[in-house]
């Protein structure tokens, strides 16, 4: 695989041109550079300022900054039984960053924050089903208790 060129011959390659030494065709063609790159680095210091290469970062971006992950948790410690559909809704309408379900609770999860249960709403009034065809501990069958 190719290599990228080092930051010297951006930044001389850059100054000649600064300097008035030729245009990118010239400058390219006496640097032994392709017109390609030459417009590509003199594009890309028009946009950046920077006559450097910017550093190759892999993988997904985030989409969701550091500003909007402090925001995050201090909506969860404010209120900590917010559901993902509101936490959603919330970082739409307040932070203009449209998420998944699934993509808030990772970032949940990325943040090391829980999603708690409120503690004020009642207990369910229906039981558990067993798994499988268990029977449950509480309905012994009547010959079981015969022979006990």
């Amino acid at each position: 695989m190719a290599r990228a060129y080092e930051d010297d011959l951006r930044r001389k390659f850059l100054a000649a041109y600064d300097q008035g030494a030729g245009t990118l065709e010239e400058l390219a063609e006496n640097f032994s550079v392709s017109l390609g790159w030459a417009k590509k680095v003199s594009a890309q210091r028009n946009r950046t300022g920077q006559a450097e290469r910017v550093p190759y970062q892999p993988g997904r971006k985030p989409r969701v900054g550091v500003e909007a992950q402090r925001q995050v948790i201090a909506w969860v410690s404010e209120q900590p039984d917010l559901t993902l559909a509101e936490i959603q809704a919330k970082l739409r309408s307040e932070a203009s960053i449209v998420l998944s379900r699934g993509r808030v609770w990772y970032l949940l999860r990325n943040l090391e924050l829980r999603l708690k249960k409120s503690h004020s709403t009642p207990t369910s009034g229906t039981q558990k089903a067993t798994v499988g065809s268990a029977k449950s501990s509480s309905n012994v069958s009547a010959r079981s208790r015969r022979n006990t």
